[in-house]
């Protein structure tokens, strides 16, 4: 990346919408623009999970004048992602495209381990590195994450199902709170966390760090009130929830140091704190500046890493499910030719600069490593199982939207080529990924003896639109009737999709 590039990083949270703008020189950025709206995404989200269509507008006039303020900035410069709420909405997908016309740039949903790593990284980069390791936690609307680490790289992450606006949602929707209501609130919060505990407590830690809003709040309030030194203390809170319970309901909440956007959610949110300091039994808690979108914008320069991330994620899963990782690796080799004599006419180049571009070489390769996960499972319909893990398993480095086309590769890469398996990725993607999803197939094929001494064939692959031509080197198809016959059968399936293979 240039110097003085300009970039921008927008979190999606289910309380606030935060926008950050900043400078890239050397290395570092420097912020020259903030922005956040109190949008409470997750108040809007029905019993039937959908979000209603008030807090859909709400989220909509946020991005719509998010968007002025990006008009200026060339497509690429720009990250946005959303969490809790717009993970769990099963209208979610609705919202993002409405979105993505009011900002003018691409949305991504990211999973809760992903947030919690950002949340990390967003903090370490902003704090006095320290001996030893730090614990993180980041309360927001919809979830909190829980992250232990050392210097800038993550080594324990949680994401809970528990936060600020959840909580009024659930517990106090009318405004109005009392010891009962306060107390059911504590044991739900303290429930969710309980599965944690014990490992967290058991891997300890030199510094507790809180970041986003609901810690700066009760920092702020327990400061103003006399009751803390700018830190959160379990005394603080406790004075905190007496003049909470004194109050009994938002409207005649009146402390020192809450602001008029905070009042509504802070309950929530102070329910949700002295849950994580019960569990962890923690005293103290400092509060640091950095959170998600910092993250962002540092995950991205440091793209290196980024891709560490990416490969340990893939080993991880490979020795979770015992993937033969010679024969994955001759796989992904094989891919990797075939991609590169086809990108330019199917127009699978990538554009690394952009941060928002696919990633078409990397998705294939991680298919290509994965495709066989769901034998651990069954042989029987093993693709169905690779797909359904790559979907639903937690890959830090990779958005949501990455995993749902690494699990369309998965899903196709044998059987029948059936192009609705393609309906859940974004529409403006979907035909360059089955053209991806065809180079898996043929490398897949082209490699079903798994023997260890084969080479990859010396092969051409040239295409035009929806055609295939397949060259092998003279007499290396006449030495396989076995592969003749895959490949007859492959022209029959790719055809279902108007797609015409040819080969000599």
């Amino acid at each position: 990346m240039q110097d003085d590039s300009l970039v921008a990083a927008v979190d999606l949270g289910s309380n606030s919408f935060h926008m950050l703008i900043a400078r890239v020189h050397g290395g570092q950025i420097q912020i020259i623009d903030r922005m956040k709206e109190m949008v409470r995404l997750a108040g809007g989200l029905q019993a039937d999970g959908k979000l209603a269509e008030d807090a859909m507008e709400r989220g909509i006039a946020c991005l719509t004048r998010f968007g002025q303020r990006l008009s200026g900035m060339p497509r690429g410069s720009v990250r946005i992602v959303g969490t809790n709420t717009l993970r769990s909405a099963r209208n979610g997908t609705q919202f993002i495209k409405r979105g993505e016309k009011a900002i003018g740039h691409p949305i991504e949903i990211i999973a809760g381990r992903e947030e919690a790593r950002l949340v990390f990284l967003g903090v370490a980069q902003s704090e006095v590195p320290i001996e030893g390791t730090r614990l993180v936690v980041d309360i927001g609307g919809g979830s909190t994450e829980l992250i232990l680490g050392q210097d800038i790289s993550p080594s324990k992450m949680e994401s809970v199902p528990i936060g600020c606006v959840a909580l009024m949602r659930d517990f106090f929707e009318d405004g109005v709170f009392d010891a009962t209501r306060l107390e059911h609130a504590k044991i739900r919060a303290e429930l969710e966390l309980s599965p944690y505990k014990a490992a967290y407590l058991k891997a300890g830690w030199a510094q507790a760090l809180g970041s986003s809003g609901t810690a700066r709040s009760l920092a702020t309030v327990a400061k103003a009130n006399g009751w803390g030194d700018g830190s959160i203390t379990d005394e603080g809170l406790r004075k905190i929830h007496t003049a909470v319970l004194a109050a009994g309901s938002v409207e005649k909440l009146k402390l020192s140091g809450l602001s008029d956007d905070r009042k509504p959610v802070f309950v929530g949110g102070l329910i949700a704190m002295q849950a994580v300091f019960a569990a962890l039994k923690i005293d103290q808690m400092l509060v640091s500046d950095g959170a998600l979108r910092e993250g962002l914008v540092y995950d991205w320069l440091d793209r290196s890493d980024h891709d560490d991330i990416r490969l340990a994620t893939v080993q991880r899963l490979q020795r979770l499910f015992t993937v033969d990782i010679r024969h994955a690796e001759r796989i992904a080799k094989t891919s990797s030719v075939l991609l590169a004599q086809v990108a330019p006419d199917w127009e699978l180049a990538c554009q690394p600069e952009a941060i928002d571009a696919p990633r078409y070489a990397e998705w294939l390769e991680i298919a290509a490593r994965l495709h066989e996960i769901g034998l651990a499972v069954s042989h029987s319909g093993f693709h169905h199982h690779g797909a359904y893990i790559i979907n639903y398993a937690d890959m830090p480095g990779l958005t949501r939207a990455a995993q749902t086309v690494i699990a369309s590769l998965v899903h196709t890469h044998r059987r029948k080529f059936k192009p609705q398996r393609f309906e859940l990725i974004d529409e403006r993607l979907q035909r360059q990924i089955i053209k991806l999803a065809v180079v898996l197939r043929l490398a897949v094929l082209l490699h079903r003896d798994r023997s260890p001494r084969a080479k990859t064939p010396k092969l051409s692959l040239k295409v035009a639109a929806n055609n295939l031509h397949l060259t092998f080197s003279k007499g290396w198809l006449d030495a396989r009737p076995l592969t003749v016959v895959d490949l007859e059968l492959e022209r029959e399936y790719l055809a279902m999709a108007d797609i015409h293979l040819s080969f000599a």
